[in-house]
């Protein structure tokens, strides 16, 4: 970052004292910032065209939606990983919860790439075609992605936790003309198997030809099971048998490179596009700018096909970083099985989520203690808020003064709009700074700016990486309902991206977020955020993880009751229930302390963890029209435990 800036500096003749002028020029100048990023990782290397000279040749259009970054521009994502060839040792490491290792050397990558692209192209996939996934986190999903990008084709996943029904609601959209599988994994001590509901689900998906990855825990080879798919069925030994020179195809700077869904909670899931290029110019300042991630660095985050955090995984490629994919579960055999990763590994890099360290601190562990993490330079969280008392644990039990990047971004850009950065004092229960490029505002109704006041978070410029557009949405209504058709109270606002979060712009320029806008808590005209209610309850030891929401009733009535789940052994006491009532009042206000505590067999979350607070909210008020899709809840059967509670709850 800091040479970044200095290269800037000189170019525009600037001087930033801090992060904050960087970021301001970053906004006020999108053409010229994004053009200093294109130049600070050498694009004209890769790319097929520059960007010319004028500022209409990186931005010719500066609507949203709609905005036109870089026209004229063809380069292709496989070519900036492909760069790095020349890299000594392992570019993809693979464990599974065994602790059983393989690697990709950055030697062999090029070969492997260019002979599963040969086995596309055998296959009939041609550029703009689709290829799926339906796979654990294996290396051999990241080479099968580099290969689909290489030849133009669309890439999209699942996660071999979805059944087939559920992949196929999201993958069937799409048409794929190949399938990728696995005949399974292991996970929470269990052999999956899923040899027969890979081929199913290539059945659903109709002619395809299914690609298996037979090497999984499950054991057998492909043609254990039923073959699945009209096109035919090959192991994925015999498709990289003979190794190839790859031979990216130049596409153009929009051209579809993945398709990314949302969770599908309440209808059928939105296929979200985006391209090459604001993939590639994103996911370069978010990994090498803010992570500052390269060729000496060793990046793990903890993820799943599923979830776009394995495509930011996959970014560490771009800047020559080694990335760790792990295929189980992240608490067995305990909480400490993370841990032990990054003392293997090396790693440099830990992205995790607020549940594993709070699985972590509640275990007691001190991983700094008991483990060698002396090459970890930053921990990155995300999924849902982290908490402030998570941010001393980390400090006091893995590395003292250790960054910590809490990141607030989505599915929906594929990257971050805010989080940590190199060189940036961190705040507990604080997201550091809003990234470079991205003018992120918190607005009131009025949709006046706000300063250390909550408000709507709104984005009020193009990123690079926003969709090109939704699939099978040829008129872009879908779209710009999605993130651009809203009222504002004042007149002629102009048109920004709002994204369903509340947050809290403070004057140093960090962020608190307080949890979705669209699952407000609001008691008596006062609007709360869920994350804050979360912060302190689920750092009480007793409780594993907590679920507030806030259900408008008849008359007027407004009913904001908590569930917990709680810690092995712990029961919900009056003096806890006395406890949790206390610690949220004296920490927040009593405003904010629920109308009762109630002990629940469990959270529903989305298949990516997020919490199902809108849906649930409307069931227990008892609307009819919910329609929560079963396919896209982590366990469906709490649904009717929670409609039963909404039925029994007197008014």
């Amino acid at each position: 970052m800091d040479r970044f800036a200095a290269e800037v500096a000189a170019s525009t003749g600037r001087e930033f004292t801090g992060y904050s002028d960087l970021w301001q020029y970053s906004v006020d100048d999108l053409p010229g910032f994004w053009r200093a990023v294109w130049d600070h990782f050498g694009l004209d290397e890769i790319a097929h065209t520059g960007p010319g000279v004028g500022d209409e040749a990186i931005l010719s259009d500066a609507s949203m939606p709609g905005a036109r970054w870089f026209p004229g521009v063809r380069l292709n994502y496989a070519d900036q990983v492909l760069a790095h060839r020349e890299l000594p040792g392992a570019a993809i490491v693979g464990l599974d919860e065994d602790g059983v290792r393989t690697e990709i050397s950055w030697a062999e990558l090029p070969g492997l790439v260019g002979a599963v692209a040969h086995a596309l192209g055998e296959a009939g996939v041609r550029q703009g075609d689709v290829v799926a996934a339906y796979l654990p986190d294996i290396p051999e999903a990241a080479v099968a992605f580099l290969a689909t990008a290489s030849i133009g084709a669309l890439w999209s996943g699942c996660g071999q936790d979805y059944a087939p029904e559920g992949a196929a609601s999201r993958l069937a959209q799409l048409r794929p003309k190949v399938l990728f599988s696995a005949s399974g994994y292991r996970y929470n001590g269990k052999d999956i198997d899923r040899r027969a509901d890979s081929a199913e689900l290539a059945q659903l998906l109709g002619d395809v030809t299914h690609i298996v990855i037979a090497d999984g825990p499950a054991g057998g080879a492909a043609t254990d099971g039923p073959a699945g798919g009209s096109g035919g069925t090959r192991t994925w030994t015999d498709v990289v048998s003979q190794r190839r020179e790859p031979q990216p195809v130049p596409v153009e700077f929009d051209h579809p490179l993945w398709v990314l869904f949302s969770s599908g909670t309440t209808g059928k899931p939105k296929g979200i596009v985006h391209g090459h290029g604001g993939v590639l110019l994103e996911h370069l300042k978010a990994a090498g700018l803010h992570s500052d991630l390269g060729p000496d660095s060793v990046f793990f985050w903890q993820t799943a096909l599923s979830w776009m955090m394995w495509n930011y995984q996959v970014a560490g490629l771009l800047v020559g970083a080694r990335i760790v994919c792990y295929s189980g579960s992240p608490l067995h055999p305990d909480a400490d099985r993370l841990w032990q990763i990054l003392d293997d590994e090396k790693v440099t890099y830990f992205g995790t989520s607020p549940g594993q360290l709070q699985a972590s601190r509640k275990a007691g562990l001190v991983p700094g203690r008991d483990h060698d993490l002396s090459a970890l330079k930053t921990l990155g969280s995300t999924g849902s808020t982290l908490a402030a008392d998570l941010f001393t644990w980390v400090d006091d039990n893995v590395s003292a003064g250790l960054p910590i990047s809490s990141i607030s971004g989505g599915t929906d850009v594929v990257s971050a709009f805010a989080g940590g950065s190199t060189g940036v004092p961190v705040v507990a229960g604080e997201l550091s700074v809003r990234y470079l490029g991205v003018a992120l505002e918190s607005w009131s109704p009025q949709a006046q700016p706000l300063v250390d006041e909550v408000g709507e978070m709104v984005v009020t410029a193009p990123m690079p990486s926003m969709p090109v557009k939704f699939w099978n949405d040829a008129d872009g209504e879908r779209y710009r309902t999605a993130y651009f058709a809203h009222e504002w109270d004042a007149q002629d606002t102009p048109v920004v991206w709002r994204h369903g979060d509340w947050v809290t712009l403070t004057d140093r320029g960090s962020l608190v977020i307080h949890g979705r806008s669209d699952a407000t808590l609001n008691r008596n005209g006062i609007r709360m955020g869920s994350a804050d209610i979360y912060e302190v309850v689920e750092a009480v030891d007793e409780i594993a993880e907590a679920f507030v929401l806030g259900v408008d009733g008849p008359d007027g009535k407004y009913w904001m009751p908590l569930f917990v789940t709680l810690v092995p052994g712990a029961e919900l006491t009056d003096e806890l229930v006395k406890r949790i009532a206390g610690e949220v009042r004296s920490r927040l206000s009593a405003r904010h302390v629920p109308d009762e505590v109630i002990v629940a067999p469990g959270i529903p979350h989305t298949r990516t963890g997020k919490k199902l607070e809108v849906p649930v909210t409307a069931i227990l008020a008892g609307r009819s029209e919910v329609n929560v899709d079963p396919r896209s809840v982590d366990d469906y059967s709490l649904i009717d435990w929670y409609a039963e509670k909404g039925r029994a709850h007197v008014w």
